[in-house]
């Protein structure tokens, strides 16, 4: 295990708004300057970093943790393999893939509260081999072209600002025959339960959020991003736009999240 490498910071071309104005992008339900949105979601993770784990459970209530599962098994853990954990926070993805007889991991996130805790939390599980940490935006990875066999990002696509950008850099650091895999909150596909699932995400969640972290807007954001993000095929059609191939997608309890998958031939 290495201490958390700082922060790579990319030129300011790196990134551009999805579907906006040159100069604007989403944060949530507003439009912010493209400049802005970077530092804001720093503030949001800053903010919950301490209360992350806790709070996925009761975004999700629970079921988090199932999903997650499936999606290492999706990566395919191998100790021939190496993974790269963009925007990986507090470590669950990593940690299941070395449980899993994976390979060397870098745990990843442009937030270096986050990474703190995830280092923290990987010490008391005694994983101190074959794990890396480094402070990075997803936007502008600084890997060399066709350096790792798996790149995840699970929870995290859908705060960056550029995601189109972070596809791109996914499929040019992936060595011929790698795999890229998702995990996002999505478009739930069961008509019925949509207006259960809003109303959790948008009374009851910020709530939960004033409760337990102390931070209602946080959480407000969080609910706000999730609405933001691309359905499932607008998400598949990114990605090939990316130039990933093989690309399909997975719906988990009926479209809340999705798992989506390319590969690089």
């Amino acid at each position: 295990m290495t201490d958390i490498s700082q922060p790579y910071h990319p030129s300011p071309s790196a990134g551009r708004p999805d579907d906006r104005h040159a100069d604007t992008t989403d944060f949530g339900f507003r439009d912010v300057p493209l400049r802005e949105k970077k530092s804001l979601v720093r503030d949001v993770f800053d903010s919950v970093a301490s209360k992350y784990d806790i709070m996925n459970d009761v975004m999700s209530l629970g079921i988090h943790r199932a999903w997650k599962k499936i999606f290492v098994n999706e990566l395919g853990p191998h100790p021939d393999l190496s993974l790269l954990d963009l925007a990986g926070g507090t470590g669950d993805i990593s940690f299941g893939w070395l449980r899993g007889g994976g390979g060397p991991a870098i745990l990843s996130d442009i937030n270096v509260s986050m990474l703190t805790v995830g280092r923290n939390r990987a010490l008391e599980r005694g994983l101190v081999s074959g794990l890396n940490f480094v402070a990075v935006d997803a936007e502008a990875i600084p890997l060399a072209d066709n350096s790792v066999d798996r790149v995840s990002i699970a929870f995290g696509l859908r705060n960056c600002t550029d995601k189109l950008q972070v596809l791109r850099e996914a499929r040019r650091i992936l060595r011929p025959g790698g795999r890229f895999l998702c995990l996002e909150f999505s478009r739930v596909q069961v008509a019925a339960f949509a207006p259960v699932y809003d109303a959790w995400s948008f009374h009851v969640l910020p709530r939960m959020g004033a409760a337990i972290a102390g931070d209602r807007e946080s959480y407000q954001y969080l609910a706000e991003s999730i609405r933001m993000f691309p359905d499932q095929e607008t998400l598949a059609d990114m990605m090939r736009e990316a130039g990933l191939e093989r690309v399909t997608y997975q719906n988990l309890s009926g479209g809340i999240a999705a798992i989506h998958s390319g590969w690089k031939i």
